[in-house]
């Protein structure tokens, strides 16, 4: 599990965590991320404003459902599901890509 560890780095940072959490992971493992998802639409939201504010800060970003599964893809898993709660934040599982 991880919670708010990807949105603040840029894909190479995140992908670099991402690898390590691949390598250690069994082929039945699965990985929940605690992260914003940002609409594709562009309606003004806190996490539209939240990806402003972590490009400026960190070099990082707040990223879509597309941008999660090929960030997920590029690095060893499979985006499953996302479930949306009733706070900001959404629940991202990806399981382990059986193709590397």
């Amino acid at each position: 599990m991880m919670k708010f560890i990807l949105h603040d780095r840029h894909d190479l940072d995140a992908g670099r965590i991402l690898d390590t959490i691949r390598a250690a992971a069994k082929p039945s493992s699965r990985l929940l991320i605690f992260e914003q998802v940002v609409p594709e639409e562009a309606p003004p939201i806190p996490a539209r404003i939240l990806d402003i504010n972590m490009m400026v800060m960190c070099g990082g970003k707040e990223r879509t459902a597309p941008e999660w599964s090929a960030l997920l893809s590029a690095h060893g898993f499979t985006l499953e599901s996302i479930t949306t709660t009733p706070s900001p934040m959404s629940v991202i599982q990806a399981g382990v890509s059986v193709r590397r």
